[in-house]
């Protein structure tokens, strides 16, 4: 389950990013800003929720790739 989360919290960072840059550039317009947002939260509540079912701590799904650091970045 711990791999699964990792895979899972990679790709909602990747999607926030993405989302961000879209904000900045002006891509969406304000109900689709409103939609990603609210997305975003709930994706973000979700995985709390699996973290705290399967006793994992956010920093538990980074995993470190040696040589190259950690898999997610640090905040």
């Amino acid at each position: 389950m711990k791999l699964v989360l990792t895979v899972v919290e990679l790709l909602r960072q990747l999607m926030e990013r993405q989302a961000l840059r879209r904000f900045d550039e002006g891509d969406l317009s304000e109900e689709q800003e409103e939609r990603v947002g609210l997305t975003l939260m709930l994706l973000e509540d979700r995985m709390a929720e699996l973290r705290s079912r399967y006793g994992l701590r956010p920093e538990d799904l980074n995993l470190d790739l040696g040589p190259l650091g950690p898999l997610l970045p640090r905040d």
